[in-house]
């Protein structure tokens, strides 16, 4: 079909399924938990697995009403469509807002992961130059980077997405492989050896269990990016609902998978040398320098993957918000005739990482980011709810006790974030609520528009 609209260029239908089945492992990545394992086994006391396996079972409520409001609204707006237009036009601005923190937040502790794990095989002391400046190299390095790649055209970033997942499964299988001969060489194994990471009676407690959890929860953050190209994919109103749920249940089983392994290798009660990169060291040991360096890289892509993902998510909220002119249309609401990217959108957002990447520690920015990420995951929960439920549109019992569901969990991880990433979201939440303020004098209905193409 077309794509323009009058002498207006759109965004072009060029994904299918299995692209934003890529374009969501390698959002999130399928190695999302090995980063975070040392600092979950040390919060819940081991029982890795159950954390993750909770977190899935909980994630999976929000990536059903996800799919379920891009069946009802194929647009690349994606929450802030939804909230909008079922709940309230302001609402769906300060939903918006809330998501643009995260997506943007994402690729900004993205390059100062990279830039930091670059350092590590090109040292600073090895080119004669200050760690601040070999730093500084690498951040402009990977900003760059991920603005190139979204500067291509959406079709060109899924033949990437897909080169990336299965070079991360290549690394993962071994891995597991590994694993396997380690444990399966063990002298001795105790009756209780193969259930002891879902559940150790010595160490077991419902509050590290749910504390756990809580930090566990990360690995799935990004499945919602997906709805952010509605308006790219052919049959958005299956594509996107199946390819939501299917990459939450994908990432679940994969995570279990492999932080099960890793707690068969390393019991909970021997510390490791470096919490931050406990997983490594776990690779390390089941594999010898070789995979301990191959996986120190593999998560190295995978941040890049997951990096440039974020980005593309945020230059398409911001198209969604700049064609409904809720931040000025003529800048964030155009498109590269050509590529049919949000290009003014590709190089600021290029342009906030950067200097993100010099002003934040990667510490606050994953703080940060869970603040905006659980607003939008409760205002989509109660806006499936609302559409299915309350307005008659389907009161199957699934539309009322999932999205219900999905909410209270998102509720009570958003509460008990630390008080650091309660202040600085909600700082950013007031400006954001004072530009709406002032530019509508006083959030008139007319703030959102919430144009769509047709499909």
């Amino acid at each position: 079909m077309s794509s323009t609209t009058g002498d207006a260029p759109t965004l072009r239908r060029t994904l299918h399924l299995w692209d934003l089945v890529f374009y969501g492992l390698i959002m999130i990545q399928i190695t999302a938990p090995m980063p975070l394992f040392g600092v979950v086994q040390q919060e819940a006391r081991g029982h890795v697995v159950t954390t993750v396996l909770i977190g899935m079972i909980a994630m999976m409520f929000t990536a059903l009403s996800y799919g379920r409001m891009a069946r009802a609204y194929p647009s690349a707006g994606s929450a802030y469509t939804y909230v909008g237009r079922e709940l309230h036009p302001a609402l769906g601005y300060i939903t918006g807002w809330s998501m643009l923190m995260d997506y943007v937040l994402n690729p900004i502790i993205c390059t100062i992961w990279c830039a930091k794990a670059a350092m590590n095989i090109v040292t600073a002391k090895e080119i004669g130059v200050a760690p601040e400046v070999l730093y500084a190299i690498w951040a402009v390095f990977f900003a760059a980077l991920f603005t190139g790649l979204n500067l291509r055209g959406i079709k060109a970033a899924a033949r990437t997405n897909e080169i990336l997942g299965v070079a991360m499964g290549v690394v993962v299988t071994w891995v597991l492989v590994a694993v396997a001969r380690f444990v399966l060489a063990l002298p001795s194994r105790d009756p209780g050896f193969f259930l002891r990471p879902f559940y150790d009676p010595t160490t077991f407690s419902m509050s590290t269990l749910m504390t756990g959890t809580s930090v566990a929860v990360l690995t799935y953050i990004g499945f919602d990016a997906i709805s952010t190209l509605s308006e790219e994919v052919h049959n958005p109103r299956r594509n996107i609902l199946v390819a939501t749920v299917l990459v939450c249940f994908i990432i679940g089983v994969l995570s279990c998978i492999e932080v099960y392994a890793a707690q068969l290798v390393w019991p909970a009660r021997e510390a490791f040398p470096d919490v931050d990169t406990a997983y490594v060291h776990v690779a390390g040991r089941v594999g010898g320098i070789v995979l301990f360096q191959v996986v120190n890289m593999t998560l190295l892509v995978a941040t890049i993957g997951s990096g440039s993902g974020a980005q593309t998510a945020a230059a398409r909220l911001l198209y969604g918000m700049g064609r409904d002119n809720s931040i000025p249309r003529s800048f964030f609401g155009a498109l590269d005739p050509k590529t049919r990217v949000p290009r003014n959108n590709v190089l600021l957002t290029g342009a906030v990482i950067l200097t993100g990447a010099f002003l934040m520690t990667y510490q606050l920015g994953a703080e940060l980011l869970n603040f905006g990420a659980f607003i939008g995951f409760m205002g989509v929960n109660i806006s499936s709810f609302v559409h299915y439920w309350v307005r008659g549109r389907d009161r199957g019992w699934s539309h009322l006790v999932l999205p219900l569901a999905g909410f209270l969990v998102c509720l009570g991880i958003w509460l008990s974030l630390r008080p650091v990433a309660q202040i600085g979201g909600a700082a950013w939440l007031a400006i954001g609520i004072a530009y709406g303020w002032w530019k509508t004098k006083g959030f008139k209905p007319e703030l959102v528009k919430f144009e769509a193409p047709p499909e």
